[in-house]
């Protein structure tokens, strides 16, 4: 029953939470900076090294 409890006021701080954030994630996005297309490259190359190093380890396993 306590489980219970823990799940449900967990439940409420995370919505609580949400609303609380929201206007402040949506001025964000409409007045936020704007990324280039080199932004985008230079976030892509360590994400592909990351995706890359997790295929790896998966076929390591294997």
């Amino acid at each position: 029953m306590d489980s219970l409890w823990l799940k449900i006021g967990s439940a409420l701080l995370m919505g609580l939470m949400v609303i609380l954030l929201w206007p402040r994630a949506m001025e964000l996005l409409r007045n936020g900076p704007r990324g280039t297309a080199e932004d985008w490259k230079a976030a892509l190359v360590p994400l592909a090294l990351v995706v890359g190093f997790v295929v790896l380890l998966i076929l390591m396993v294997r």
